[in-house]
């Protein structure tokens, strides 16, 4: 039996050898391994897990069978480069820092302010009409405030508001922060640029703007290179539950923005 076994492999071999198949069977084999996946995609597969399905040859593998070009091999790119064409490996250039600050972000560090939007415009809609069709009403913090919100149901956002605004509704000191929502869905640019804001897509939520604070407000300013100085008014209680289920906050932000939570779990370890 194991002399039969044998001579059905060598040959199966001989046959992938003449069809040139052996060569492309490695190589998916070597691709699929994950010691040949960089730590950061792994995070971007295991968080979207309904969009990525793997990595191969410095491309992340969309479920539809399209490719997203992983390293552009750009070297030392500028804070604006970064911002304005980044690859998908640039969105981990820098750790996004859980829990409460222990100082104010230094000058331009701003982890999660750099996006590929190819990557989010095949997620969530590459237009306003396909981001339409995915998105549903919540009622934000029912008992608090019973604001009826626009988020998307992709990523199960729709369920994880829901359920940070169940538990920020157990603490009425924070009521004023959290009603009338600055805002959820909107089909736009960022202020001053051609990028599009996650706004665009529903899984970002902007909270009471009244209690907020903004860079572009503090400078009266577009200029990514003013200097700012860090203001924040958002307790923590709040960012800490934002945090848990996998969003991250413009607060953390060199170009703070602390009204913005944005669902990035794939920069949350």
């Amino acid at each position: 039996m194991r002399v039969a076994v044998i001579v059905l492999l060598s040959l199966l071999n001989c046959t992938l050898s003449h069809q040139g198949i052996k060569g492309d069977f490695a190589e998916l084999r070597q691709n699929n391994s994950t010691d040949s996946i960089p730590q950061s995609a792994k995070k971007l597969i295991n968080s979207y897990k309904d969009l990525v399905i793997g990595f191969s040859n410095n491309n992340i593998i969309l479920k539809d069978g399209s490719k997203l070009l992983w390293d552009d091999g750009i070297k030392n790119k500028s804070s604006k480069l970064q911002l304005e064409k980044p690859d998908l490996k640039d969105m981990f250039d820098q750790k996004y820092p859980v829990g409460q600050l222990k100082s104010s972000p230094t000058l331009n560090f701003d982890p999660g302010r750099i996006r590929n939007e190819p990557f989010f415009l095949k997620m969530y809609g590459a237009n306003e009409k396909e981001v339409r069709k995915n998105l549903t009403e919540i009622t934000w913090c029912p008992k608090l405030v019973g604001q009826k919100i626009m988020v998307t149901r992709i990523n199960s956002i729709d369920k994880k508001l829901t359920e940070i605004s169940k538990e920020l509704d157990e603490h009425p000191e924070l009521k004023r922060y959290l009603t009338n929502i600055g805002g959820t869905f909107t089909w736009r640019n960022i202020s001053g640029t051609n990028r599009h804001s996650m706004h665009s897509f529903g899984m970002t939520i902007d909270i009471n703007t009244a209690y907020s604070d903004y860079w572009q407000w503090a400078c009266k300013c577009t200029n990514e290179n003013a200097v700012i100085p860090y203001k924040n008014r958002i307790p923590q209680t709040i960012v800490d539950i934002f945090e848990k289920h996998g969003f991250i906050w413009g607060g953390k932000w060199y170009h703070y923005d602390t009204m913005h939570f944005e669902y990035r779990p794939e920069l949350i370890d």
